[in-house]
């Protein structure tokens, strides 16, 4: 069986989290889905939906581009 191409919030924060190594809580999706700064998703009514693309968008974002030391300038992802 195949996973599904929409994740709801829960399990989006989970794929965020194991997948990515970028702890995420369900919370933090909802606050970041009213005042901005989340991964896009798609509403099917009230029941918010993540597409894995955007979500793996959204992690690159947040992850920037690697250095090879922490004396490396960063590139301004880092938060």
């Amino acid at each position: 069986m195949s996973s599904p191409k929409f994740l709801r919030r829960r399990l989006a924060a989970k794929y965020l989290s194991e997948d990515w190594g970028l702890p995420t809580a369900a919370s933090t999706l909802a606050k970041k889905a009213v005042v901005g700064g989340g991964p896009a998703f798609h509403s099917a009514g009230r029941i918010p939906l993540y597409d894995r693309e955007e979500l793996d968008r959204y992690a690159k974002a947040k992850l920037g581009k690697p250095r090879k030391s922490t004396s490396d300038i960063a590139d301004g992802t880092d938060e």
